[in-house]
């Protein structure tokens, strides 16, 4: 069994493997533009964030009901769970299903039905994460805002994500405040294709207690030093990075260089069905490429729990913390057979 560990960037969406886009193509009268599964997974050479997202957001097309929405869900919490996820943050774009008709209501409801029975049938414990759209107007976002307000009983936070370069943080200012008085938890992706002046901002501006991606960091030793000293957690996606050019192959990540330098670094998966790996084979690919040890290995898994949005449940993040602590790395697993870690949809997720 993978070592125990926390996922906390993932956007639901990405999790659509093409057997179940193709299956929901058909239940819901969708034609997609590829002849079958084997076609749609040729569809992804990206060459950088924007070719993702144009095929991420055309995709989504198949999506129209709670059921549709559940069994992504539940779908995603099988394969975290196999892969050692104990604990799941989980982001979702409700502004790219109700551009298209599906209602709020639809989409967290039956996000919300998966979530509801994810310990009893997985044993993952789960948080939702709402984020807005950094491409669209900030008075969409603000709208998105005040149209989620009857279920935040079922969303923890919010988040940015979406085409970063040319829309700085400072942009969604007013959203920002207006979900930190409704309570709500505030994390922002920065410094993925973007500067590391996004990532300032994103603290500065927004308040945001984590730092989705946080790549180029490294580029303002000021910024590490800050970092570091807050404590605040960087979840990076060391696939993803690959798979969207941000680094040009695995073994030239920074995630060496930021731990050592004292940054709270997490691993996690993104976009999984997409970028050729769930947080197992992130951690599996690094610890290959990048030749990290056993306890290095433990620190990730720890500050994946302690990132977490559970001050709200101090017991459970202290069960988990345990069972890092107590997680024997000997019994190591094989790398499966054939597999390059360069290879954007490796072996077991090509064979789903």
């Amino acid at each position: 069994m993978p070592i125990p560990k926390a996922e906390l960037h993932l956007h639901i969406e990405g999790t659509l493997e093409p057997e179940l886009a193709f299956a929901l193509a058909a239940r819901n009268g969708v034609d997609l533009p590829f002849a079958d599964t084997g076609e749609l997974r040729a569809a992804y050479a990206f060459t950088d964030l924007q070719s993702f997202l144009d095929l991420y957001y055309g995709l989504m097309a198949v999506l129209r009901t709670e059921e549709d929405f559940a069994e992504l869900a539940d779908a995603y919490l099988a394969r975290a769970a196999a892969q050692g996820v104990r604990h799941a943050e989980i982001f979702f774009d409700p502004q790219a299903h109700t551009a298209r008709g599906v209602p709020m209501g639809t989409v967290v409801e039956g996000l919300g039905r998966a979530l509801e029975r994810s310990e009893e049938r997985h044993g993952v414990s789960t948080r939702l994460i709402m984020c807005f759209l950094r491409d669209e107007p900030a008075e969409s976002a603000l709208a998105t805002l005040r149209e989620a307000e009857p279920y935040l009983h079922r969303i923890t936070g919010v988040g940015l994500d979406s085409a970063e370069v040319g829309n700085p943080p400072s942009k969604f200012r007013e959203v920002y405040e207006a979900a930190a008085a409704l309570g709500l938890r505030r994390v922002a992706h920065a410094g993925e294709e973007g500067p590391a002046a996004y990532v300032r901002e994103a603290l500065d501006v927004l308040g945001v207690e984590r730092v989705d991606h946080g790549l180029r960091v490294m580029e303002d030793p000021g910024l590490v030093e800050r970092l570091v000293r807050d404590r605040v957690p960087l979840t990076l996606c060391p696939l993803s990075n690959v798979r969207l050019r941000a680094v040009d192959v695995l073994a030239e990540h920074p995630l060496p260089r930021m731990m050592a330098a004292g940054l709270m670094c997490t691993v996690n998966s993104d976009d999984p069905a997409y970028f050729g790996g769930y947080a197992g084979d992130n951690f599996t690919a690094v610890r290959r490429e990048l030749d990290l040890g056993d306890e290095q290995l433990r620190e990730l898994a720890r500050n994946s729990f302690l990132a977490s949005f559970l001050e709200d449940d101090e017991e459970r993040r202290a069960r988990y913390l345990a069972e890092v602590e107590a997680y024997d790395f000997a019994p190591t697993a094989a790398v499966p057979a054939g597999r390059d870690p360069q290879d954007p949809v490796p072996a077991p997720v090509a064979s789903r």
